[in-house]
């Protein structure tokens, strides 16, 4: 079987809208990364994953140390990516794990091995969702991301125009509501919450149910609310969401609300790791959890975590961040495998407007994306937007997510302090 011969890892940067969340605002520039695990005959397997500074040169020191290592061999791989963290990561005084080894092990491993089913599937000229068990559905749902946010970044002008204006009102977000599902025939909404004082959170969530009657709704405060203000909005959210994100942090304020509700309470903040599942199983702390193969640690990971919901009747869905096509497909090849996918997958890519793969910008066909009958997940770079995007991420001066200096240029009192309400 071919062996992995080296690992490219190329660190880029798109546009990115003005978008409000809880932890602030989004800069102009989303950093991403592009991996690409070249096999010994030839075969490129590709991933993509965060682009901030640590992960690309844990990401390339762990790539440098897979040469060799057949590629379907995934133990190994993930034994080498282990031991690679183990020596990079500074020795504690204390005796407690090593940072990078914790944090870090699930993200980098997770990136490379998406890159390796990726090339694997090109060996034996399978589409990857055959590889993770086969193919439950073909056209895997997504819902309409709605975000608050501003007309345009402050102080930052390429000539890039963004064409969704602000939206600070209920109305507006009715209006961005529209506009997307008519773009793009989404099914579902979700509001990113969080920014404003909840009662206008609230009154967008109603006027949004009102709009679409007939669409799943759910918000996400990302823990911005406490416990006690939860409990207060409750009466106005049960008849209205099909579930409530992370409305407030641990899983033990989680527990606090949703042993007081019918509605399903979702999370991709409070347990975001098979070791937080044991608290969360016993506490009854959520209905639902957003998986995100980019930190459970890869496709497998997620695949196990899908079992572990499944016999526990908690809800699956998949919870997404600023990101291009190859982690889109990525996650609809996933999502194409996992029996009890029981929502609608989260996605920013509609907020998108450049990718480096051929053929362009994904298209969504009434909310969904098609995974292809394909060797691995049907992809092929496109070189020059790989280089053009690289570029932006030279020139762009960003190596990590900064969410609450860019808020702080609109306004300067901005504390990102959670739960705020």
């Amino acid at each position: 079987m071919p062996r992995i011969k080296n690992v490219i890892v190329t660190p880029l940067a798109f546009r990115d809208p003005p978008l409000l969340n809880a932890g602030g605002l989004h800069e102009p520039w989303a950093l991403r990364s592009v991996i690409e695990m070249v096999l010994d005959d030839g075969t490129i397997g590709l991933s993509e994953t965060y682009g901030d500074d640590p992960t690309v040169n844990l990401l390339t020191e762990c790539g440098h140390a897979l040469a060799g290592i057949d590629v379907f061999d995934i133990n190994a791989m993930q034994a080498r990516v282990r031991e690679t963290l183990a020596r990079l990561s500074p020795p504690t005084t204390d005796g407690s794990p090593r940072t990078a080894l914790v944090t870090m092990l699930p993200r980098v491993f997770g990136a490379l091995e998406v890159a390796a089913f990726d090339a694997m599937g090109h060996v034996v000229k399978r589409p990857v969702y055959d590889l993770l068990g086969g193919a439950c559905r073909r056209d895997v749902p997504f819902s309409a991301y709605l975000f608050y946010k501003f007309a345009g970044h402050k102080d930052f002008d390429d000539g890039w125009n963004d064409p969704w204006g602000n939206v600070q009102t209920p109305e507006e977000m009715v209006r961005e509501a529209r506009e997307m599902t008519d773009r793009y025939g989404f099914g579902s909404l979700k509001l990113k919450a969080g920014v404003f004082d909840p009662a206008l959170e609230v009154e967008t969530s109603k006027a949004l149910h009102a709009a679409f009657p007939h669409m799943p709704l759910r918000i996400d405060p990302n823990a911005a609310w406490t416990v006690e203000t939860t409990l207060k909005l409750l009466p106005q959210l049960e008849g209205i969401l099909e579930y409530l994100e992370d409305p407030t942090p641990t899983i033990s304020g989680m527990a606090a609300v949703q042993n007081k509700t019918k509605l399903p309470l979702a999370t991709n903040m409070c347990t975001v790791a098979f070791e937080h599942m044991p608290e969360t199983i016993a506490k009854g702390a959520v209905k639902v959890i957003l998986a995100d193969h980019h930190f459970w640690g890869g496709l497998r990971a997620t695949v196990e975590l899908a079992a572990m919901c499944r016999t526990w009747d908690i809800g699956l869905s998949m919870h997404s961040n600023s990101h291009l096509g190859i982690s889109l497909t990525a996650m609809a090849h996933l999502a194409a495998a996992t029996p009890n996918l029981s929502y609608a997958c989260d996605t920013h890519y509609p907020w998108a407007n450049d990718d480096v793969i051929e053929g362009g910008l994904i298209q969504f066909h009434n909310g969904c994306v098609r995974v292809e009958d394909k060797p691995g997940f049907g992809l092929t770079l496109d070189r020059a937007a790989l280089a053009r995007m690289h570029e932006n991420w030279k020139r762009c001066g960003l190596r990590k997510r900064d969410d609450i200096t860019e808020m702080r240029k609109y306004w300067p009192d901005w504390n990102p302090k959670r739960p705020r309400w």
